[in-house]
């Protein structure tokens, strides 16, 4: 059975990680022109298309009517440990990942797709680290990214300042779930560690924050497997019409 959306591919030089940075854009069936759109970036965009099953599901919930117009941009990494330098708090290369996200991803989707153009508009979403690197650009910049979607988020303590230091969270909408079989997660360098402790730390420090702040805490550990059965439910929270 085929998509009832358009998968497109486009590139972008990026001048910030001096590679070319692939995206696939899944347009929803009927696109047009004429209409206006959110968009959401995923990181880890191939596990989110693959295992996340997020095109199936757009077909889905555009058909029910259930969600607004969304045009869904997946962005991948090469190899695990490219992943851990873009997206971990103290990647090699995460600060040029957030300045590609914010000056050269969002403007060329913004010259490509008739989106709303404003922070409200744009939605991060990633899954363990692509959760940490969502969360840290929009902090960052609330005013281009105002949704984040971090599932199973790595949290450490250059995270929580960045959040403690954040001036702007009441303009922000996160989404953040973490697994109560997340004691024991093995990281990229091999380390184990605590996610579910951290993550609640978060949890009890955003609830207290002006911010728009959805949290489930779900049963099980830190896989797919999970992540996806919770998929409908994020797509639904961030963009149900």
């Amino acid at each position: 059975m085929g998509r009832a959306g358009t998968m497109q591919d486009h590139a972008i030089q990026s001048s910030y990680l001096n590679e070319e940075m692939k995206l696939k854009v899944y347009l929803p069936e009927n696109f047009s022109p004429l209409y206006k759109y959110h968009i959401c970036i995923m990181q880890d965009g191939n596990d989110y298309y693959q295992m996340g099953r997020v095109a199936t599901l757009s077909d889905k919930l555009h058909e029910q009517k259930q969600i607004e117009s969304t045009i869904f941009v997946g962005i991948h990494y090469k190899d695990r440990y490219d992943r851990q330098d873009k997206y971990h708090p103290n990647g090699e290369k995460q600060a040029a990942y957030i300045k590609f996200l914010v000056n050269e991803v969002a403007p060329f989707l913004d010259d490509e797709f008739p989106g709303y153009h404003m922070g409200s508009g744009r939605t991060l979403m990633g899954d363990s680290l692509g959760g940490t690197v969502s969360l840290m650009t929009a902090i960052k910049y609330p005013n281009i990214f105002g949704n984040v979607v971090m599932q199973s988020p790595f949290v450490n303590d250059a995270v929580m300042n960045a959040v403690k230091g954040s001036k702007d969270l009441a303009s922000l909408a996160i989404y953040h779930t973490i697994g109560d079989q997340e004691t024991e997660v093995e990281t990229t360098n091999g380390d184990v560690k605590d996610f579910l402790k951290p993550n609640r730390e978060l949890r009890d420090y955003l609830n207290r924050q002006p911010s728009t702040y959805i949290f489930h805490e779900l049963e099980g550990d830190h896989t797919w497997k999970y992540w996806q059965q919770d998929m409908e439910r994020v797509l639904l929270t961030m963009f149900g019409s």
